[in-house]
């Protein structure tokens, strides 16, 4: 069993998605990765997997693990915006880091 924390970043873009079938796919998914079924996942360098959900237009959401049960959910996008949206998620998993490197 994995504890699993979001980012503001990953609330508001969530709560963004217009399309419920989407939105639904992505909170079943995080409940999955709850239990510890990760799924069609890809690491993509810097400590940050991508989760891939195949729905939609390709959804994509990006999260650390720390330790053997703690996973932070960083951010979200699809298949579109994907390079930019790669490049918030390791800002913002490193700006997380930096504030609780001591914990």
């Amino acid at each position: 069993m994995f504890t699993i924390e979001k980012t503001e970043q990953f609330d508001e873009w969530l709560k963004s998605l217009k399309n419920p079938i989407a939105k639904k796919a992505v909170i079943s998914r995080l409940l999955r990765l709850e239990m510890g079924h990760f799924g069609d996942i890809d690491n993509v360098g810097e400590g940050v997997f991508e989760l891939r959900i195949h729905v939609n237009v390709g959804i994509r959401v990006y999260a650390i693990q720390k330790g053997e049960t703690f996973i932070l959910v960083l951010s979200g996008g699809d298949k579109s915006t994907q390079q930019a949206d790669l490049i918030k998620a390791k800002e913002i998993a490193k700006t997380w880091e930096n504030n609780n490197e001591n914990q």
